[in-house]
């Protein structure tokens, strides 16, 4: 097991309040972000599901964790989990790609292609 989700999870918790005390403003501007997101279309399920694909591509742990535990909440299934990640993957793919694309331009471009 890589980590002990659970654990980082109530950890990345505490740690979110703990500065959101030494910086409230900035705590009271995020919550309000995310209460904003979830005022939308989506349902808390479709949200988590994007969040936690999201999460995948942007290498975020803490926030792995954190919407892991809120999909599963939600009502996930664990197909459902499947599905939004591998979406997270194929779109990472292509990203891998289309950057191979700038780096090839960029040789190019030393060699005076």
């Amino acid at each position: 097991m890589f980590l002990d989700w659970k654990q980082h999870a109530a950890l990345v918790k505490k740690a979110f309040g703990k500065l959101g005390g030494k910086h409230p403003r900035m705590l009271q501007a995020y919550q309000a972000l995310e209460q904003a997101a979830a005022a939308e279309a989506l349902d808390a399920k479709t949200r988590e599901l994007i969040a936690l694909a999201v999460a995948v591509t942007t290498r975020c742990e803490s926030c792995i964790s954190v919407h892991a535990e809120a999909a599963v909440k939600a009502g996930a299934t664990d197909s459902e989990i499947a599905g939004a990640l591998a979406t997270a993957i194929s779109l990472n793919a292509g990203a891998a790609y289309t950057y191979s694309l700038r780096a090839m331009e960029a040789v190019e471009s030393q060699r005076g292609n």
